[in-house]
């Protein structure tokens, strides 16, 4: 398994993805650069947090139409493994890879801290281990998971809401913190499994997501 780790301008949990992969997962991973057009050799995309692109606009959008993204569309479109978190999950949103869009905190205020967070779905291939409450950080101002009422009860029928949060700390919808695609194989959540791998951090609860990437075949 060789994961890409997207960089954009701006990106900050970059090198946290790369070096969760590799020493705490075990697998391959490398970066690619946003103006790139190619995802050959790879057999997963994590799109990782940040600001990216200045989060200018609307967080996520302009990223959303770089030429990595519509690379990772089609990678993802045909099965693939791809997840965001934080940004990489705004992004997610407004390349249409996944419903909803992230808005301000309801307080409008940035949050920081670990929050518990419950699996609802569990047949995603990101969700399938989580049996448990889990433990991760989030770090976000604009978290704020919304759709209207006709996609919530899509996402609800389909079993497309993979977490949601034990206390919502943003103002989110159905107090979602994670959506997956209707496959499946694309997961967006804002909290960041890729700083939750060793007890060192604080915990490792980040690796029931992440683990998910070692067992799936290539």
């Amino acid at each position: 398994m060789k994961v890409a780790v997207l960089q954009f301008p701006g990106s900050n949990c970059d090198q946290d993805a790369l070096k969760a992969l590799r020493e705490d997962v075990g697998v391959q991973a490398e970066y690619v650069w946003h103006n790139d057009g190619s995802l050959s050799g790879f057999d997963a995309v994590f799109v990782p947090g940040g600001f990216s692109y200045g989060d200018y606009l609307r967080c996520g959008a302009m990223a959303s139409r770089s030429a990595i993204m519509q690379e990772t569309i089609r990678f993802a479109n045909e099965g693939r493994p791809v997840i965001g978190a934080c940004n990489g999950f705004q992004i997610l949103t407004e390349s249409g890879l996944l419903p909803g869009a992230l808005l301000k905190n309801e307080k409008q205020k940035f949050v920081c801290k670990n929050v518990e967070l419950e699996a609802v779905n569990q047949t995603s291939i990101w969700t399938s281990g989580v049996n448990k409450t889990i433990s991760l950080p989030i770090a976000h101002g604009e978290g704020r998971y919304v759709i209207d009422t006709d996609g919530l009860k899509r996402l609800q029928d389909q079993n497309q809401i993979a977490f949601r949060y034990v206390e919502n700390p943003n103002g989110s919808v159905d107090n979602i913190a994670g959506v997956v695609n209707e496959k499946g194989n694309v997961l967006g959540l804002m909290p960041h499994p890729e700083r939750a791998t060793k007890e060192l951090l604080g915990g490792n609860d980040g690796l029931l997501i992440l683990r998910a990437l070692s067992l799936v075949n290539a």
